[in-house]
């Protein structure tokens, strides 16, 4: 398997704890607060990573997916319309769309041809963020009904959409990510609408895969 697989490099995405979960879930809900974000040295000191390099966490974005699948079939109970083939719909479509993302984002990056070292598996992860505001968008709504759905999930997608600016511009922008300063040019305004695309597709990907689970 090795062969195919660089199952050393793998493990690096899955080095995380709880102390990690935590954190990176208060920073995911309320990000205003803070000035560093994911890219800089925050969390690899903590949790002994070796590296300031620290990429986002796979794990976290599986957790999110598996939960936000789970929380579909209670919100599709509620209704009465549970089934298995129901449950399994939710699950493919909602990788579908993860799946599209993925790569609608990948051939964005060759055509505008910007330089990252963000990987396939960091583009994922970062993809699966959004799922912890749907999350709490469908408990919320679970438990308050719908104004309490749309009252967290418009706060939810607001914080998912200033964290992915604040951490992609730094990773899309590479000439001048050392600096955190962003380069005046025709390239890096491409490269700073790419990355305005990508937070703001964020949250519509959000209300689409929850606002028809709740009553």
């Amino acid at each position: 398997l090795g062969r195919w697989v660089p199952v050393g490099r793998l493990k690096y995405y899955f080095a995380v704890d709880t102390v990690y979960v935590a954190k990176k879930l208060r920073l995911l809900v309320f990000p205003f607060g803070h000035q560093i974000f994911a890219g800089q040295p925050r969390f690899g000191g903590e949790l002994g990573l070796g590296t300031p390099q620290n990429p986002p966490k796979f794990p976290l974005t599986a957790m999110a997916f598996l939960t936000y699948i789970l929380l579909a079939g209670l919100a599709l109970g509620t209704r009465g319309q549970f089934s298995p083939d129901s449950l399994g719909l939710v699950a493919s479509s909602a990788l579908a769309w993860l799946v599209l993302e993925v790569l609608s984002v990948l051939l964005s990056l060759y055509l505008v041809t910007v330089t990252t070292d963000l990987t396939p598996i960091d583009l994922l992860a970062f993809a699966g963020y959004k799922y912890v505001g749907m999350i709490v968008g469908l408990v919320a709504g679970l438990v308050l009904g719908r104004p309490g759905y749309y009252v967290a999930l418009s706060w939810c997608c607001l914080s998912i959409f200033v964290f992915m600016i604040r951490t992609l511009r730094l990773k899309l922008l590479s000439e001048a990510a050392a600096e955190g300063v962003l380069v005046r040019g025709a390239k890096n305004q491409l490269r700073m609408y790419l990355t305005m695309a990508i937070a703001a597709a964020q949250p519509l990907f959000m209300y689409w895969l929850t606002f028809h689970l709740l009553r």
